[in-house]
């Protein structure tokens, strides 16, 4: 189930408020001009189905985004629990970072925990399977995708060669919770 947690940035041991409803939560991050959305498959996917046959699953929504923001390319990325560098690949976005173009993630399977830190407050999201997340450009933000990793998610950029973190040297993203695997279930 899709979540969002909402803590005051000083204060990591106890939420301000949880959301679990998809609305509820597509509402409370449009506050801060994060968009949360929910897309369906035009047509089934098998497991194991190439990149470009999860794009024409979702072409629609995909051209429809492409066409509203102007972004350029998509692609798909997965990573499972086997992966040999999985602990590297997680470790890469855990500190606070921010990018010089908006991060869109669609998760067509599995889970990634989203954590953003707006106007005193950090937003953190569990997306799973259906749920696309598009942070704006210069958000600062973190992302964790567990120790045992497990998602497919296409990939939506204005230019993809230039989305490079840049990292605030700052250590919120180590005193907020981590996402777990059960977290998931």
């Amino acid at each position: 189930m899709s979540r969002l947690r909402i803590f005051n940035d000083t204060q990591p041991q106890a939420p301000l408020s949880v959301h679990t409803d998809h609305a509820d939560i597509a509402h409370e991050l449009a506050k801060v001009g994060v968009r949360f959305e929910q897309w369906e498959a035009s047509q089934p996917i098998a497991p194991g189905a190439s990149q470009d046959e999860v794009i024409a699953a979702y072409r629609a929504d995909i051209d429809r985004l492409m066409a509203e923001e102007g972004y350029q390319a998509v692609d798909v990325i997965s990573l499972k629990p086997d992966h040999p560098d999985r602990a590297t690949l997680r470790q890469k976005f855990l500190s606070e970072h921010t990018h010089s173009e908006d991060e869109v993630r669609f998760f067509v399977a599995g889970a990634g925990q989203f954590t953003l830190h707006l106007e005193g407050k950090v937003y953190d999201i569990l997306c799973e399977q259906g749920d696309l997340i598009g942070v704006p450009d210069g958000t600062r933000h973190w992302f964790d995708m567990s120790e045992s990793p497990y998602f497919v998610a296409i990939r939506l950029f204005t230019n993809k060669d230039g989305w490079v973190a840049q990292f605030t040297g700052e250590d919120i993203a180590e005193r907020f919770p981590r996402m777990t695997p059960h977290a998931t279930a």
